[in-house]
């Protein structure tokens, strides 16, 4: 049992599944039996990338996630305005290498903690200036959000991809990639299940998942539900289909 499907069980037992069985079948689908009757499949959902250095094919989740989620922690983390109903989308391009946190702090801080104070902001466009590329697209949301900026996603140069874009791409990949793989055994068990690992969005929170389900349709397949369970945390799940 590999560390995806080790987290997969700790899930299943989470939710309040008494027998769970490993491989049931032996070395074919599905790779879980929960209760005798609903089986699981288990896929880690991640993007790889070349990045040039010699390093060799590296996961996207290696250099561009640990950068969206310090961004996506500052950003809320600046909380909401001191005195106004408004809240502005943050988008954030950038290229490798990628600057140093505390380098790139101290420039977000620079510009956007007079844009908040602002009695006035207006939508802009700023490339920072910190060692590689790394330009921010600020803009009015259309409605107030519980802070002033929420993260609206980000663009690797490398990747060539948005975060939710590269999630409901690659999460679709892994849909239409198992439904063929259990095809022949689809109809031996009522339910099945497809539990991804999520090493793209490490985890979706309520504002990533609305973004996921506003942007993307989601073709689920043989499957009856799919989740995306947070690599670090196996309560932390989020069920993108169905969505409710």
């Amino acid at each position: 049992m590999d560390s995806s499907e080790k987290l997969v069980e700790a899930h299943l037992k989470s939710v309040g599944y008494r027998d769970v069985r490993y491989e049931p079948d032996g070395n074919i689908p599905p790779d879980f039996l929960a209760d005798g009757k609903v089986a699981i499949e288990v896929r880690r959902l991640n993007q790889n990338f070349d990045d040039k250095s010699g390093r060799g094919i590296r996961g996207l989740e290696e250099v561009s996630i640990p950068l969206w989620n310090k961004v996506r922690e500052y950003l809320i983390g600046l909380g909401p305005a001191r005195s106004s109903d408004q809240s502005w989308f943050v988008i954030h391009k950038f290229a490798r290498p990628t600057p140093a946190w505390r380098d790139l702090k101290r420039e977000l801080d620079a510009v956007l903690l007079p844009f908040m104070a602002s009695n006035n902001p207006q939508p802009f466009e700023k490339t920072l200036n910190v060692r590689g590329v790394f330009e921010i697209n600020v803009f009015r949301a259309s409605a107030p959000k519980p802070t002033f900026f929420r993260p609206g996603g980000h663009i690797d140069e490398q990747s060539g991809g948005w975060l939710i874009a590269e999630i409901a791409a690659n999460l679709q990949h892994c849909i239409d990639e198992k439904s063929m793989k259990i095809a022949r055994y689809r109809s031996k068990y009522p339910v099945w299940w497809l539990v991804l690992p999520d090493h793209i969005g490490y985890g979706l929170d309520e504002f990533d998942k609305e973004l996921l389900l506003d942007q993307a349709t989601i073709q689920p397949g043989v499957f009856d539900r799919i989740i995306l369970l947070d690599p670090h945390d196996a309560t932390r799940a989020t069920s993108v289909f169905p969505s409710k």
